[in-house]
């Protein structure tokens, strides 16, 4: 077959990438061509995204891929729940709002007062979490009305770009299951919820399946960087759907974590499990490939390494990733543990105290050294691991022999190999690049150059360096094991 040449963005919560893609029958290679930062910005109140410089970056993409040989289509994967409101002459109202800014707190107690948690979780099968899009959108209704009524469209992140590009509004499948507005079982919206939730139905776009051509480059954008106008296909839209297209498993039933700033730990089932058993662990059902389900729970991730750097950094103490690794590495472990999703380690700030705080609140030894907080995430993130995977065996009914990592985490070998002593099972870590590479993949089923996402799958295999990590001490997890447990949910 002859050669074939995609473009990949894949924006992070804190950097994005322009990745080119190529394809000749038998391998998939990668080249970065453009990095750029994603950083929020605060104004007033509010923290918001800055989607003009996002969609600048596309472009600086695109003109270097041109530079490059050119491409035959464009893809475009981020995080989720978040989104633009278009008003009616297809404008953006006001920049999209992070998911992190805190108009969303307290919504999850004010939905409750609307609809059960338990008809809410058998209608989308979402996890509850404050950032949700249904908890943006109650902010809206309650806090500023005014912009919620001058709103014709709401588009993800994803789409929003798509439509920058193409001019064509949409919701891509994965990316809307994100929203905890969508009828799993339809894989629609659920219109008697957005009823009752009181927001307009006339702003939510159809919901189009992964992998469907939107349209072509606009006219003047394609005039404005001189090239042709390539068309622009809707891949899995939330890079965590991406990530799970790349799992290199060619197994039907495995258990993945895609690890990065979030760790989102789950397996892939063909229909969504909606038992009170899974809403109770509050695990998140989203669309993804095929209208296949990931069934899986989000836990904030290296995030929390990330945040208290931050936080040194701003006390006039940089130290790189691997100078911290090497501090938790020289405490002492199993001291003290936290809950990576408790409500304290949500918001941007100062996380070392806040962990210090978690724990002397629960009782236990109170971190002091940047090696003992480092080393207390580390060890409490492996820890919820295994009690997540733990959980959603229990959901499925099934055992899953090993654990593939994706996703920037896998660089974290100190992180991999925690996980395969705390789970007591071996961690297969790789490719780095998932969520590039499922974007990839899918635009490449799209035009037929791959047949199946079991093929993408056993390419993605035999192309990528696979790290085993095989468990060492798992007794000495085991034994913690029960005091972890007794701090989830503290």
């Amino acid at each position: 077959m002859s050669e074939k040449r995609v473009l990949a963005f894949d924006f992070g919560a804190s950097s994005g990438r322009a990745i080119l893609g190529t394809f000749d029958g038998e391998r998939i290679s990668l080249n970065e061509i453009h990095r750029f930062l994603n950083e929020p910005v605060k104004v007033g109140d509010t923290l918001y995204w800055d989607i003009l410089r996002l969609f600048h970056e596309i472009k600086q993409g695109i003109l270097k891929a041109k530079h490059l040989g050119g491409f035959d289509s464009i893809g475009i994967d981020t995080w989720g729940v978040d989104f633009g409101l278009l008003g009616c002459d297809g404008a953006l109202l006001e920049n999209p709002v992070h998911y992190r800014d805190e108009r969303n707190n307290g919504m999850i107690e004010e939905a409750d007062k609307i609809i059960s948690r338990e008809e809410l979780y058998s209608l989308t099968g979402i996890q509850f979490i404050q950032f949700n899009t249904l908890y943006q959108l109650l902010s809206l209704k309650l806090k500023r009305p005014h912009i919620l009524e001058r709103a014709k469209k709401l588009l993800f992140m994803p789409d929003l770009m798509s439509y920058m590009l193409t001019g064509e509004i949409f919701s891509e499948y994965s990316i809307a299951t994100t929203s905890q507005l969508v009828d799993l079982k339809t894989g629609e919206w659920s219109y008697s919820l957005i009823d009752r939730m009181g927001f307009p139905r006339e702003i939510f776009a159809p919901i189009i399946k992964t992998g469907t051509e939107i349209g072509r480059l606009r006219a003047d954008i394609a005039e404005e960087l001189g090239i042709d106008r390539v068309r622009v296909i809707a891949v899995a839209g939330h890079d965590t759907q991406s990530a799970v297209t790349a799992v290199p498993s060619l197994n039907k039933d495995f258990a993945f974590i895609s690890s990065g700033t979030w760790s989102l730990l789950g397996t892939e089932t063909d229909s969504p499990i909606l038992t009170k058993e899974a809403m109770e662990f509050n695990i998140t059902n989203e669309g993804g490939y095929n209208r296949s389900i990931a069934f899986l729970k989000n836990i904030c991730g290296l995030w929390l390494i990330q945040e208290s750097r931050r936080q040194w950094i701003r006390e006039g103490e940089e130290h790189s990733y691997a100078e911290l690794e090497k501090f938790a590495l020289q405490s002492e472990p199993f001291k003290c543990f936290i809950d990576p999703d408790a409500k304290d380690f949500l918001s941007p700030g100062d996380l070392p105290n806040r962990i210090r705080e978690f724990c002397r609140r629960t009782g236990q030894y109170v971190p002091e050294s940047k090696g003992e907080i480092v080393r207390c995430i580390y060890e409490s993130l492996a820890m919820k691991y295994k009690y997540t995977l733990l959980g959603i065996e229990k959901c499925t009914k099934k055992v899953y022999d090993k654990i593939h990592i994706v996703g920037g985490g896998v660089k974290d070998g100190l992180l991999s190999s925690m996980t395969a002593d705390s789970c007591a099972r071996p961690v297969h870590a790789g490719p780095i690049e998932a969520a590039v590479l499922g974007n990839i993949a899918v635009q490449l089923l799209a035009d037929g150059s791959i047949e199946s996402i079991e093929k993408a799958r056993e390419i993605i295999s035999r192309c990528e360096d696979i790290k085993v990590y095989e468990p060492k001490n798992p007794a000495a997890f085991d034994a913690a094991y029960d005091r972890f447990c007794g701090i989830v949910g503290k």
